[in-house]
C-alpha cells in the first residue's frame, strides 16, 4: 500500500489548489479534512456544497489509490451528496471514505463528512463511482 505522504506528495504536485489533507489511510479507506475559513463558507454561516462535495471526491480518490495504486486518470463518473445537517463554520470538515467495490474498470465508494469534533453527526453523505482507465 502507498504512503500517506507518497499519495499527498502526488497531490501537491498534480493539484496545487486542494487545501484537502490526507489525516490516515488504510486498505481501501481514508480520511481527509479540509479548513474551512471565509471563502468555504457560503450565507447562513454554513460551508458550502461544493467544498463538502470536492472533498468527498478527493477522499474517493485517495481512498482508490489504496487499492490500484496512483493512477491519475481514474476519473469521476458519478457522484451523488446528501446533504443532512449544516455543518459548523468555524471548524474543518474532515471525510471519511471505504471504498465499497473496486473492480478492473469501475470502483465505488461512499463518504461520511462529519464537522470536526462531531463524527457521530454526518453533515452530507457521498457515492461516488470513478472509472479505472486501462493498466498494463
Amino acid at each position: 500500500m502507498l504512503s500517506k505522504e507518497e499519495i499527498s506528495a502526488f497531490l501537491a504536485r498534480e493539484f496545487p489548489q486542494t487545501k484537502c489533507v490526507i489525516e490516515s489511510l488504510g486498505d481501501g479507506e481514508a480520511l481527509l479534512s479540509h479548513p474551512v475559513g471565509e471563502e468555504e463558507l457560503r450565507p447562513g454561516g454554513t460551508v458550502s456544497g461544493p467544498v463538502m462535495m470536492g472533498l468527498a471526491d478527493v477522499a474517493l480518490y485517495v481512498a482508490l489509490f489504496t487499492r490500484i495504486g496512483i493512477v491519475p486518470l481514474a476519473v469521476t463518473t458519478n457522484l451523488t451528496t446528501n446533504f443532512l445537517r449544516k455543518p459548523s463554520g468555524d471548524r474543518p470538515i474532515l471525510a471519511r471514505c471505504r471504498m465499497i467495490k473496486v473492480g478492473r474498470t469501475q470502483a465505488v465508494g461512499e463518504v461520511s463528512l462529519y464537522s470536526e469534533g462531531s463524527p457521530e453527526k454526518t453533515v452530507a453523505h457521498v457515492v461516488g463511482t470513478y472509472a479505472i482507465p486501462p493498466r498494463g
